[in-house]
C-alpha cells in the first residue's frame, strides 16, 4: 500500500516539474525538448506564411510522456495512479478533453478527461498479459475536434513474485540397476515459474531433496537425481519414494516453493547365484518303468528375475549316470529326473547322483562374487514290481523240412519268471499269429511241433508268435516272435518258363534256329544243378524238328526240312522233356507248339490264321460294302415308317362307321345270361343323335357340369341292375346339356316305334308268343336260367 502511494507521489511530483518546464518554455516562445530518457513534447502553433500570402499552421508535439509502469496484483482501496497527461495547448481553462484508447481502455484504464490523469480499476496480473498499448489524444471539448495528433503509448506491469514453481511433468517414475556406483544419475526433474525470470529472483529456482536421503541427491541447479549410497539391493529393497523441493528467490527465505514425487525403481542384475533348499533329495522308481519316464523333480532357486535368474541343470557324477537323464521344465525352471534305461530290482536296488545348477547368464561384472552354481545329491531307490515272464533270447529261428509228417519237432523256446517268487510258466500261440494252425507248442516245456506236412513252394517262412504266462499273481505275460524256415525238398518238376507260341516261315530253310527254350522250378536249386533238355520218345525221330541241350538250362530248337505248308498243316506241336537232376530227380513233358506263317522275302511275317484264305475264296470287299449299304437302307425306311405313324393324329370327330352301336351288330360272343354282370361296360354306350346330323366330339366335355341332388350317390359295381338303370334315367332326365350315355334312352330309341323293333329281351316276358322254348334246356348249364325263366312260364300257362 505504502509503495503505491510513493508511485502516486512520483508520478505527482513529475508532472509538476514537466508541467513548469513546459509553461516557461512557452513563455519564452520556443518549443524545448527535454534531456535525459524520457522526451516531452509540447504542442505549439507557429504562424508560418506561404508563397501566396497565407498564413500556415504547424503543430508541434509537446506531450509529457514515456513509458508508465504499474504494480501487478495491488489490492489498496482506491484505483492506482498510473500517470498524467498534459499537452501544451492545455491552458487549464477547461476546453481541452483528454481521450483514452486501447487495451483495457475504459474498462481496466480511465482516464480524466480534464486533468489527463490515468487510472488502474482492476488489479493486474503479469502473468496474464505483461504490458498494454494504449493512444492518447486531445480534442476540443465542444467540438470533439483534434487539436493533437493522436499518440501511443505503452503500461508494463511490473512483476512481483507471486507464483511458485511446479513441477509440469510430475509425478515421475525412474529405475536404475541396483548395485549402480555412488552418483549414477537416475532422472532429472524440471520446474518453471511464472514469474518474469529478467526481473529480480523470482523465477531463480534452486532444487533440493526432502524425501529420500541417504539413498539418493540431487543437484540443487540442474535438478539430476543420482544414487547416493553404493550396493544398493534390489532383492532388500527394489522401491524408493523420493520428494524434490524446488524454491525461487534463489533458495532465499520468503521465497516460493513447488515440490513433486520421484519414485524409483531398483532394476535386476545377476548378483545371486542359485541355492538348492535341499542338500539331499530322495527319489523312488519302479522297476516296471519304461524310459522316458519320470522319476521325480527338483528346484534351485534363484532371488535374480527374468533372464537373470534362469538354471541350468546337469549331472555330474554318480553310479546312475548312464541309467538316468536330467531335463529343465521351462516354465517352472525345475529339474526333470527322467528314466534312461530300464532298471532291474533284483540286479540293482538304489542309485546316487550329484546334480549341479547354475545360471545360464553370468553378468560379467560382478563374476568376483561368484560362483554362480550350487550343488546336490539325489538318491533313487528302485521298487521292486511284479514283472513278466523273460524269455531267453529276443528271438527264435528254426528250420523244418517240407512234407514232414504231423508232430514234428521244429523247436523249444523257454522263459522264466524273474520276479522273487519264481512262478512257473505256461506256453500257448496266440491263434492271430498262425490263423491256419500249422504248430503246437506244449503248455510246458515251450516245444512247439507242426499239425501237418508243410508245403514250401506254399509259404516258405512261418512267422508266428509265443506268449508265456505266470500262473498265479498277476498273470503277467511276454511274447517272442519265432520264425520257421520250410527246408525245400525237391518235390516239383521243372517247366518251360514262357508258354509262347514259336513262328516259322513257310520258307524257312533247313538248319534255321526257330527258339530257345528254358525252364523254371518251384523248388530251389543248388548252384551246380542245370535242367536237361531232349525232345519226347514219340517225336524223337520226326523230320521237322530237332532239339540241342545247350547244357546251360537252355535248348535250341532247329528247322529240319525245308519248307512248310499253312494249307497242309499249319500248327505243329512238339513234346519236350525237361528234368531238373535233382534228388530225387524230376521231370517233365511240355509242348512247343509251332505255328506255320506266311513271310515275305525278307522273311517278315505276313499272316500267321488260315482264316484270310477262307475269306478269299468267298465274298469280295465290294460285295461286303454292298450288303452292308443293302441294310443301311432298310433300317433307313424302317425309321421314316415309325415316325409316319407316330405323326398321324386321330380324327376329332366321331364318324359313323365308328359308331360304337355297330359293335353291338357284330358282336357274335354269347354272355352268361342275366347273371352275367360284367360282359360289358353299359357307360361305352352313346346317344344316337348323331342321325340327325349331330356328331358328339371326343375332345370336348359339356361347359356346364351338372352337380348331383343332395342325397344323390354314385352307385358301384351292383348286382341290382334295376336301381342302375333307374338312377341313370333321374340323372339324364335332369341334365340336359350331358350327352345321354346310359343304355336306357339307346334301347328306348331303339324300342317301341322303330323299324327294326326292339333288340331287348326285357320286354319279351310280358308279349305273348307262341314259341316253344323246351329247346333251351339241352342248351347245357350257361342256358339253365333263361330255360328255367321261359319254362316256368310256359308250366304256369298250362296249369292254369
Amino acid at each position: 500500500m505504502w509503495g503505491g502511494v510513493r508511485l502516486q507521489v512520483i508520478f505527482l511530483c513529475l508532472g509538476a516539474a514537466l508541467w513548469s518546464a513546459a509553461v516557461t518554455a512557452a513563455h519564452r516562445g520556443s518549443g524545448l525538448r527535454e534531456r535525459g530518457h524520457h522526451r516531452h513534447p509540447s504542442l505549439h502553433r507557429h504562424r508560418e506564411r506561404g508563397k501566396e500570402g497565407q498564413v500556415l499552421h504547424r503543430s508541434k508535439r509537446g506531450w509529457v510522456w514515456n513509458q508508465f509502469f504499474v504494480i501487478e496484483e495491488y489490492t489498496g482501496p482506491d484505483p492506482v495512479l498510473v500517470g498524467r497527461l498534459h499537452s501544451d495547448v492545455d491552458s487549464g481553462d477547461g476546453n481541452i478533453k483528454y481521450i483514452l484508447s486501447g487495451e483495457g481502455a475504459g474498462t481496466i484504464f480511465v482516464i480524466d478527461d480534464k486533468t489527463g490523469n490515468i487510472h488502474a480499476t482492476k488489479t493486474l496480473d503479469r502473468e496474464e498479459q505483461a504490458q498494454y498499448t494504449l493512444t492518447a489524444q486531445a480534442v476540443a471539448r465542444d467540438t470533439n475536434k483534434p487539436l493533437e495528433p493522436p499518440s501511443e503509448f505503452i503500461v508494463k506491469v511490473q512483476d512481483i513474485n507471486d507464483n511458485p514453481p511446479e513441477f509440469l511433468a510430475g509425478p515421475y517414475y525412474a529405475s536404475v540397476a541396483e548395485m549402480s556406483n555412488v552418483g549414477t544419475s537416475v532422472i532429472k526433474v524440471t520446474a518453471t515459474d511464472a514469474d518474469d525470470p529478467t526481473y529480480g529472483n523470482s523465477a531463480r529456482l534452486v532444487y533440493s531433496i526432502l524425501q529420500g536421503q541417504p539413498y539418493f541427491s540431487v543437484e540443487p541447479q540442474t535438478g539430476i537425481i543420482r544414487t547416493a549410497l553404493p550396493n544398493m539391493d534390489r532383492e532388500a529393497r527394489q522401491e524408493y519414494d523420493v520428494v524434490i523441493q524446488a524454491k525461487d528467490m534463489g533458495g532465499h527465505m520468503g521465497g516460493l516453493s513447488g515440490t513433486t514425487q520421484v519414485k524409483i525403481t531398483l532394476t535386476d542384475v545377476n548378483d545371486n547365484p542359485p541355492k538348492f533348499t535341499q542338500g539331499v533329495y530322495a527319489m523312488s522308481v519302479s522297476e516296471d518303468k519304461v524310459p522316458g519316464e519320470e522319476v521325480g523333480r527338483l528346484k534351485a532357486k534363484d532371488q535374480d528375475l527374468a533372464e537373470n535368474g534362469l538354471v541350468d541343470y546337469r549331472i555330474l557324477e554318480g553310479d546312475g549316470m548312464n541309467i538316468f537323464e536330467i531335463t529343465k521344465d521351462s516354465e517352472t525352471q525345475e529339474a526333470v529326473v527322467k528314466l534312461k534305461k530300464p532298471v532291474d530290482f533284483e540286479t540293482k536296488r538304489s542309485y546316487t547322483l550329484k546334480v549341479e545348477a547354475s545360471n545360464t547368464h553370468v553378468d560379467p561384472r560382478f563374476i568376483a562374487w561368484g560362483p554362480y552354481k550350487d550343488t546336490t545329491i539325489v538318491k533313487i531307490a528302485v521298487e521292486d514290481a511284479d514283472e513278466p515272464p523273460a524269455f531267453m533270447a529276443p528271438n527264435y529261428n528254426f528250420e523244418v523240412e517240407e512234407n514232414a509228417p504231423a508232430g514234428t519237432l521244429v523247436g523249444r523256446v523257454h522263459a522264466k519268471d524273474t520276479d522273487l517268487m519264481n512262478s512257473p510258466i505256461r506256453y500257448m500261440i496266440p491263434r492271430y499269429t498262425d490263423l491256419e494252425e500249422f504248430f503246437t507248442v506244449n503248455s510246458e516245456d515251450g516245444i512247439i511241433k507242426t499239425t501237418r506236412p508243410l508245403d514250401r513252394e506254399a509259404q516258405a517262412w512261418h512267422n508266428i508268435s509265443v506268449s508265456a504266462t505266470e500262473i498265479g499273481g498277476h498273470h503277467q505275460d511276454a511274447k517272442v516272435r519265432v520264425n520257421i524256415k520250410v527246408k525245400d525238398v525237391n518235390d516239383n518238376a521243372p517247366e518251360f518258363a514262357t508258354q509262347n507260341e514259336v513262328f516259322v516261315c513257310e520258307n524257312v530253310s533247313p538248319g534255321r534256329l526257330i527258339e530257345t527254350v528254358s525252364a523254371v522250378d518251384k523248388d530251389e536249386m543248388s548252384h551246380r544243378q542245370h535242367f536237361h533238355f531232349n525232345l519226347a520218345p514219340e517225336v524223337s525221330n520226326n523230320q521237322n524238328f530237332s532239339l540241342k541241350d545247350n547244357r546251360d538250362s537252355t535248348a535250341s530248337i532247329f528247322v529240319i526240312r525245308k519248307g512248310f505248308s499253312r494249307m497242309t498243316q499249319d500248327v505243329y506241336h512238339l513234346p519236350i522233356e525237361i528234368n531238373d537232376n535233382g534228388m530225387p530227380p524230376m521231370s517233365s513233358t511240355n509242348t512247343l507248339i509251332v505255328r506255320v506263317c506266311s513271310c515275305d522275302s525278307k522273311d517278315t511275317i505276313l499272316s500267321c490264321n488260315v482264316e484270310p484264305l477262307i475269306l478269299t475264296t468267298g465274298l469280295s470287299t465290294e460285295a461286303l460294302i454292298a450288303i452292308l449299304a443293302c441294310i443301311v437302307i432298310l433300317l433307313v425306311i424302317v425309321v421314316l415308317f415309325v415316325a409316319l405313324r407316330r405323326q398321324k393324329k386321330e380324327p376329332l370327330i366321331v364318324f359313323e362307321e365308328e359308331d360304337i352301336r355297330e359293335n353291338i351288330i357284330t358282336y357274335d360272343d354269347e354272355g352268361g345270361g342275366e347273371e352275367d354282370t360284367e360282359a360289358f361296360d353299359i357307360a361305352t354306350l352313346q346317344n344316337p343323335d348323331g342321325a340327325n346330323g349331330f356328331l358328339p366330339r371326343k375332345d370336348i366335355k359339356p361347359e356346364l357340369q351338372y352337380a348331383l341332388r343332395p342325397g344323390m350317390r354314385p352307385i358301384g359295381n351292383s348286382v341290382d341292375v334295376d336301381d342302375f338303370i333307374k338312377t341313370r334315367i333321374s340323372d339324364a332326365d335332369n341334365d340336359p346339356t350331358a350327352p345321354p350315355y346310359d343304355s336306357i334312352q339307346i334301347y328306348g330309341y331303339e324300342g317301341r316305334g322303330s323299324v327294326a323293333g326292339s333288340l331287348s329281351s326285357l320286354e319279351s316276358v310280358t308279349t305273348d308268343s307262341d314259341l316253344d322254348y323246351d329247346y333251351l334246356q339241352s342248351w347245357g348249364p350257361r342256358f339253365k336260367k333263361l330255360a328255367d325263366l321261359y319254362g316256368s312260364k310256359d308250366s304256369a300257362d298250362d296249369n292254369s
